[in-house]
């Protein structure tokens, strides 16, 4: 049950920035979104919580870079471009790219946050704390 919640409410507000942001996403994109905010999440069950935030964030935007390269380039295999990254520097087939690489970065901090407390406040986990570096 605690993982369908989490998996729900990653979708939902990952499908709402993409709305916000963009003005449209895709039913895929919020599952994308959700996979990516439980896995983010899951880094609780390796690291402990003096592990650095930094080193969770990057950890965060390797894992939403991974999963856009394989859903991106299966995507592109069947002609569907849901994103497009050909006109940032250094892209992979307007696939992934270090520009948003970093975005992810960022957007993993809060993933991980949102995601420590729901599972403080909904399903009874230690309360978090954190390290920056």
């Amino acid at each position: 049950m605690k993982y369908l919640f989490l998996f729900l409410f990653g979708g939902v507000v990952y499908a709402g920035i993409e709305i916000g942001f963009r003005g449209y996403t895709y039913f895929l994109m919020g599952i994308v979104g959700a996979i990516a905010f439980v896995l983010i999440g899951s880094m609780n069950e390796i690291f402990e919580w003096d592990t650095p935030l930094l080193l969770q964030m990057i950890c965060g935007s390797f894992i939403v870079t991974f999963l856009e390269f394989v859903v991106g380039s299966i995507l592109l295999q069947h002609g569907i471009r849901m994103w497009d990254y050909s006109d940032q520097w250094l892209n992979y087939k307007g696939v992934i790219c270090p520009f948003f690489s970093v975005i992810w970065c960022f957007i993993s901090l809060l993933a991980i946050i949102v995601d420590d407390y729901l599972r403080y406040w909904f399903f009874g986990e230690e309360k978090p704390s954190y390290q920056l570096l």
